[in-house]
């Protein structure tokens, strides 16, 4: 059996607004695991997430998926951004949202096929929200919303997930959810990366943490990399964080 792809982000960086946001980062991402990017407001979480995927201008750097450009397989990749990102006022229905996910492997002008609207069906009753099917994204809460772009992902059959603060303003069912199918799309082989900036009992969920302060602190398990010392270079002063005093 073929070794599965991986990515590999070498000598990365990127200024935003003249600003250096990320310095000369360096990482390997193989599948199997929930990663969890972590770090202060500003350390640059998303912006890696957006420069991974060519969606930002990098200045130097590249970050490939197996012998390739990442951001030339984006077939490949479900991307969910914040929800402060998201137009709500865009008049689409639940449905409408999670069949976009099937536009890329449909083609813009062809009809949706009977094994793309099963796989729209079995995104939503994964997530619990089939019984919403018609309602208007912008008439549901938070939760719900972001349950519902979870399943957009889901029906993009795609090999690596990356999701941008998937659990701000969602209740606690929908947390538990969301976690589950992450643990459940790692387990099956997929690289999936999740920025969050929660330092609480949720980080016991991921199995490697990236740390960042605009350049990489520390990379691997969460042992390994929720220490002091890592984490007073990451936040600058006395942080709490579950299950270890940093």
């Amino acid at each position: 059996m073929a070794t599965p792809p991986y990515i590999t982000i070498d000598h990365l960086s990127v200024n935003y607004r003249d600003v250096q946001a990320l310095r000369n980062i360096n990482l390997t991402l193989r599948p199997g695991k929930l990663v969890g990017i972590f770090g202060p407001n500003g350390a640059g979480k998303s912006t890696l997430i957006k420069a991974m995927l060519g969606l930002m201008p990098v200045v130097t750097g590249q970050v490939t998926y197996g012998d390739q450009a990442l951001a030339h397989q984006l077939d490949r990749v479900a991307y969910v951004p914040q929800r402060s990102q998201i137009d709500w006022t865009f008049p689409a229905t639940v449905w409408d949202v999670v069949m976009m996910g099937r536009v890329k492997k449909t083609g813009w002008l062809n009809r949706f096929s009977t094994v793309s609207r099963q796989l729209a069906k079995d995104a939503l009753e994964r997530v619990d929200m089939l019984a919403f099917r018609d309602r208007p994204i912008g008439a549901l809460s938070g939760g719900q919303q972001q349950r519902v772009f979870l399943a957009r992902a889901l029906a993009q059959e795609a090999d690596i997930f990356c999701f941008d603060e998937p659990f701000v303003g969602v209740d606690q069912k929908t947390e538990t959810v969301i976690f589950k199918i992450f643990q459940e799309l790692a387990a099956a082989g997929h690289i999936v990366m999740v920025v969050n900036h929660d330092l609480g009992e949720s980080i016991t969920h991921f199995d490697q943490i990236i740390l960042l302060n605009k350049e990489l602190i520390a990379a691997g398990p969460r042992d390994w990399v929720l220490t002091r010392d890592n984490m007073i270079r990451a936040y600058g002063g006395h942080v709490g964080v579950f299950g270890h005093v940093a």
